[in-house]
């Protein structure tokens, strides 16, 4: 007895400690000079939570725990070694799909091993746990095996718009609250499988429509809102578990996801509810030729123009976006920064909340080319800025930087707070081509008096520019 008490309160300690942990990991996370410190964090807090339960709760069955515990952690260590940083957002929507497809086997195994100890409405109460935990983990895992199809290419990025989606889903809620009311009742008895059954093909179908129906442009929140939810599965199997550990860990995240979703939302003046019911984007993103004419014609440049132009300048702000990521430019972006800050050039860089496919993706980017974090700067600290700015560098960036944000009411991200590279004195582009961005309109920002086109890999326009530097 004295030792069960002993070996609760060190496991309860050590829960402590690894929850302070994921707070301080959450807390280091909000800052780029102190992100590199809340990752060892969250890992030292994982480790410590991780021993606790393997020594301090498990009863049996090592051999196969440490076997498969030895398996994950050799996928995981060779999918952190070989994914590109452009590959980072469809390898976190992934991971989500695996914490939901977790709940779902923890919630089916939980209700399979009937506990006759539990009854009444303690039972109700547990039974009620087990199907939400299966319920949100099955949306989860769909959802984001979706959205890992369309962040990769496999899946288009156009919203697959159903007819009478709304009532679809409405159909598909209803039926999972009715098939919930049987399960209760069947549980009760013993019974309740097929019910169980039921609502988890409903709520793989509703992830897989809800993912959907959102268009690319929208993938960013889509990111931050499957991280939501995974947080909420991981809440719901510490309730079926009785864990306070999970409960705690999954309600930092659900919640944190959700702030975050609100966040994204808010940079791109959308609601929440109006991208799960289908946002904008297309898969083709190729402008016609009658916007091309009505919009008029572009200026193009060689690297030399814009070697002499970031000579010539005092103030230059560089605008990354996700085709910067894709031509793994930053490192060469980088050692343009240093070589115009050598020459006395003031150089920084303008992040929109939502540039890339998930949150974050540029800031990380920089980071890790060894951009210093004081001259990246968020949207709503430099816009104000642009018209002090003597050469704006929009690299691979197109709806974060369209004025028609602003000037077109009917516009599909009209509203949407942009960078306003275009009030500076010149803004050079850096495009393959006149493609259209996520959302699948055309650019005035392309067309301007004052703006400059340089056309190709941003790596190797780029490389060309820093050598004439």
């Amino acid at each position: 007895m004295l030792e069960e008490t002993f070996n609760g309160g060190v496991v309860t300690a050590a829960y402590i400690a690894a929850t302070v942990l994921f707070i301080l990991a959450l807390g280091g996370l909000s800052n780029q000079e102190t992100a590199r410190r809340g990752n060892y964090y969250g890992m030292a807090g994982m480790v410590i939570a991780l021993l606790a339960t393997v020594l301090g709760l498990v009863s049996g069955n090592y051999i196969i725990l440490f076997v498969a515990l030895a398996i994950g952690s050799v996928i995981g260590l060779a999918l952190a070694r070989r994914v590109q940083m452009t590959q980072m957002p469809e390898l976190v929507a992934i991971l989500h799909s695996l914490v939901g497809a977790a709940a779902v086997f923890v919630g089916y195994a939980n209700f399979l091993v009937h506990d006759y100890t539990i009854t009444g409405a303690a039972k109700t109460i547990h039974d009620i746990e087990t199907y939400l935990g299966i319920l949100i983990g099955a949306v989860t895992f769909s959802g984001s095996v979706i959205a890992f199809g369309k962040l990769s290419g496999r899946i288009g990025g156009k919203p697959m718009l159903l007819p009478a989606r709304h009532f679809l889903n409405l159909a598909l809620l209803i039926g999972a609250i009715v098939a919930g009311q049987v399960f209760v009742v069947q549980s009760a008895s013993d019974g309740g499988l097929t019910p169980l059954i039921v609502m988890t093909v409903i709520a793989l179908l509703f992830g897989i429509h809800m993912v959907m129906a959102i268009g690319g442009a929208d993938m960013p929140v889509v990111v931050s809102m499957l991280n939501s939810y995974s947080g909420w599965a991981a809440a719901a199997t510490g309730f079926m578990l009785n864990n306070d550990l999970l409960i705690v860990t999954g309600a930092l995240v659900g919640s944190s996801g959700a702030i975050l979703s609100y966040i994204m939302c808010r940079a791109m003046n959308r609601k929440f509810l109006s991208v799960i019911a289908g946002g904008f984007g297309t898969s083709s993103g190729t402008a016609s030729s009658s916007d091309d004419a009505q919009q008029g014609e572009t200026i193009a440049v060689q690297p030399d123009d814009v070697a002499q132009m970031l000579l010539d300048a005092k103030e230059v702000m560089i605008i990354p976006g996700y085709g910067m990521a894709v031509a793994q430019a930053q490192h060469t972006v980088y050692e343009i920064t240093r070589t115009l800050k050598a020459k006395g050039v003031n150089v920084r860089f303008g992040i929109h909340p939502v540039a890339g496919r998930m949150p974050g993706h540029m800031n990380v980017l920089l980071a890790e080319a060894r951009v210093p974090y004081d001259i990246v700067f968020e949207m709503d600290e430099i816009n104000d800025d642009f018209p002090d700015v003597d050469v704006s560098v929009v690299i691979g960036a197109n709806d974060i930087v369209n004025p028609s944000a602003q000037e077109v009411p009917d516009s599909p991200i009209a509203g949407m707070p942009v960078l306003e590279c275009w009030k500076g004195k010149t803004t050079i582009v850096l495009k393959r081509s006149m493609a259209t961005g996520y959302a699948g309109v055309q650019n005035p920002l392309f067309f301007k008096d004052n703006t400059r086109m340089l056309f190709g890999d941003a790596k190797d326009t780029l490389d060309a520019v820093l050598k004439l530097l």
